[in-house]
């Protein structure tokens, strides 16, 4: 889970002093050098670092297709290291110790605004972002945002920001809520220790749902807070160094999520049995999880326009986020669809994924 995170630590605000110090080693950004032409005339591209927001489970199940079928050494990379997180990876790229991460508009758009940040989202693989409070159907039951007044709602480090997002997105004062620090086990849940946990729903829902207890789930994206997530990030210099590097990630990820959309199933297998082995994963709920979170990789945007895109209507909304926060941030200072858009152009095959 972003766990930010992504998101992940889960994902939001993590690693922004981090990202302070770290701002003055942003020349040094991008261990993928730009393409050279080997005997044979095609790119190669070395190896690539990719940070993870979360842990190597059924999330990234598209990159595990990615590399699995050859799409990345396809595109020219010698190898695609996949570093495991919890992270937001806004760190990592402005330290130049990854090339690319998968982080979320909120953690990379702190940075961006506080920091000054070189950093842009190039894609989205998530339309829409996977928070939620979970509670307990027959406890909590958060329905609504009224509904946390006067209860004591779990929020890991991480994610306090987006917390303070979604009550300020809904006019609640944090002094007429509890806020219990917690990690990512929502144990403390069911235990009964908080009424509310924040969490994704395409993992800790699924978690204590499997278990045969009833819960409510409260959405972010339903309540103030549609921002997109599974962002693809670079640095500044990244992007206008190595174009078409990035082009050719690019495609490799979208025929590698054209996979997991076709076989939700074999997404989760390659998580539990290959590249997460080592966790180990429970099958029946990576499936779960992996079903789950293709529902929120397509939307009519994605039929229309290929996956990973972010229309200018759904950067706004983003931006609006980052707003409620206090963020004084444009779309421009955030986003750049230039790539994605060329991708497209030069593929339009790539387009109809559900073809």
């Amino acid at each position: 889970m972003a766990r930010f995170t992504l998101t992940t630590a889960r994902r939001t605000a993590l690693a922004v002093g981090a990202a302070a110090v770290a701002l003055t080693l942003a020349a040094c950004s991008g261990g993928a050098d730009a393409a050279s032409d080997s005997e044979s005339g095609s790119a190669d591209y070395g190896d690539l670092n990719l940070q993870l927001s979360w842990i190597k489970n059924e999330e990234f199940a598209g990159e595990f297709f990615a590399d699995s079928k050859g799409y990345f050494d396809e595109a020219g990379f010698s190898e695609v290291v996949m570093t495991a997180g919890p992270s937001t990876g806004t760190a990592e790229l402005l330290s130049g110790s990854a090339d690319i991460a998968l982080s979320d508009s909120v953690a990379v758009g702190t940075v961006v605004a506080n920091e000054e940040a070189p950093l842009k989202i190039i894609g989205a693989t998530f339309q829409a972002n996977p928070f939620t409070i979970l509670s307990l159907a027959d406890g909590g039951n958060i329905a609504t945002p009224e509904d946390m007044i006067g209860k004591r709602i779990g929020v890991q480090a991480s994610n306090t920001s987006l917390f303070e997002a979604l009550l300020a997105a809904n006019d609640i004062d944090a002094s007429e809520v509890t806020v219990v620090p917690v990690d990512y086990d929502p144990s403390v849940l069911v235990n009964g220790d908080v009424d509310g946990f924040v969490s994704y729903i395409t993992n800790e829902v699924i978690t204590v749902s499997m278990q045969g207890i009833d819960v409510t789930t409260l959405n972010f994206a339903d309540n103030g807070l549609p921002f997109v997530a599974e962002t693809i990030t670079v640095t500044d210099q990244t992007l206008a160094e190595n174009r078409e590097m990035l082009k050719a990630f690019l495609v490799a990820e979208i025929k590698g999520w054209t996979d997991q959309l076709a076989d939700p199933e074999e997404g989760a297998r390659l998580a539990v049995e290959e590249y997460g082995v080592d966790l180990d994963l429970d099958m029946a709920k990576a499936i779960e999880g992996s079903k789950a979170q293709n529902e929120l990789v397509v939307s009519s945007d994605t039929e229309e326009n290929g996956l990973f895109v972010i229309t200018d209507e759904l950067q706004e909304r983003t931006i609006a986020t980052l707003k409620a926060v206090g963020l004084d941030i444009e779309a421009s200072d955030l986003f750049d669809l230039s790539l994605l858009a060329e991708v497209y152009e030069e593929n339009p095959e790539l387009i109809a994924y559900a073809g």
